[in-house]
Parts: C-alpha cells; sequence; structure tokens
C-alpha cells in the first residue's frame, strides 16, 4: 500500500511539471527548457577552465562543494561570445546523469505551454535546428523548446564526467 501512495506522489509530481517550461534568452531569441531538468538557477561566477575540452564548454564552478561543469549555450548555437553581465545566469540542469551549467543571457520565467500549442520545428538541415524540439506558441510570439538530450552528445558526456572526476581528485 505504501508503495502505491508513492507511486501515485510520483505521479503527481510529474503531472505538475508537464507543458512546465523555464524560458531564458540568447540575444533575441527565447527558449524553453523543460522544467523537469532544471535543478537550479544561480548567477555567474567564477569559472575555472579545463583543458581540451569543447571551446562552448567553458570550464567548470564548484557549486556548494559539488564540481560541474558549464556549457555557454550562446556558443553551442554557434553564435558570437557576449561578456557576462549581472543578467547572465546559470541554470543548473540534469542530462544524461550529469549535472551541467548552462549559461544563458537572461533567465525570463515559467511558462506552462500546453502540449497542442507546441508543434515540430521546420526541417531545414540546418545544425543549429537539431537541438530545438518544438516551437512552443504563447500568445503572439514563439519559444523554442530545447531537446536536452541533444545539448551533449554522448562522448562529450563523457569527456565532461571524466574532467570533472579528475578536478574532484584534484581538490
Amino acid at each position: 500500500m505504501a508503495e502505491t501512495f508513492v507511486q501515485e506522489l510520483g505521479d503527481q509530481e510529474e503531472d505538475t511539471q508537464k507543458g512546465k517550461f523555464l524560458t531564458f534568452s540568447i540575444g533575441p531569441e527565447f527558449y524553453g527548457i523543460e522544467i523537469k531538468y532544471v535543478t537550479e538557477i544561480i548567477g555567474i561566477q567564477s569559472i575555472t577552465e579545463v583543458p581540451e575540452l569543447p571551446e562552448y564548454v567553458r570550464g567548470i564552478i564548484n557549486l556548494r562543494g559539488k564540481i560541474i561543469p558549464v556549457m555557454d549555450v550562446r556558443l553551442r548555437f554557434k553564435k558570437p561570445f557576449r561578456e557576462y553581465n549581472d543578467r547572465t545566469c546559470v541554470i543548473v540542469v540534469d542530462l544524461q546523469e550529469i549535472s551541467i551549467g548552462l549559461i544563458v543571457d537572461c533567465v525570463s520565467e515559467v511558462l506552462s505551454i500546453p502540449e497542442q500549442e507546441i508543434v515540430p520545428p521546420p526541417d531545414l538541415n540546418k545544425g543549429g535546428s537539431k537541438f530545438i524540439k518544438g516551437i512552443g506558441k504563447v500568445g503572439s510570439e514563439v519559444k523554442l523548446i530545447l531537446d536536452c538530450d541533444k545539448l551533449l552528445k554522448q562522448d562529450e558526456a563523457e569527456l565532461l564526467e571524466n574532467a570533472v572526476m579528475k578536478e574532484e581528485e584534484i581538490s
């Protein structure tokens, strides 16, 4: 009986997160990320560079004793680097069993976007659209819904995990 109750609670929690997206901006574009991936949002902080990581992985941060790699989403989308400022945020997400910080220009709000208001992205055969799962219509605006699982390829996730483990051994 207790197991059934715990399962029901888990189902309810999942239901409350369904259709909810944390929105943020990269330049003039607005993106959404499923809230279920988001652990927390923090301000930009000191980043330690780690050699031999892809350019868009800026390095690692120490978040309350936990070492977390940080990825500049702007660079991941092949946009020009922009100096970080007081609006720059790090969205900490869990991807492929690894916590990673996503550096974004500005976090906006949490929005509910019903499934029927999300359409597939156009197939333009461009590299940038491979990260987009759908396009959410919110009033007269659109939000590009990220496919979190495609932000990191499997080999990149392993590379980051190894880099984090090496840094934790050193500390």
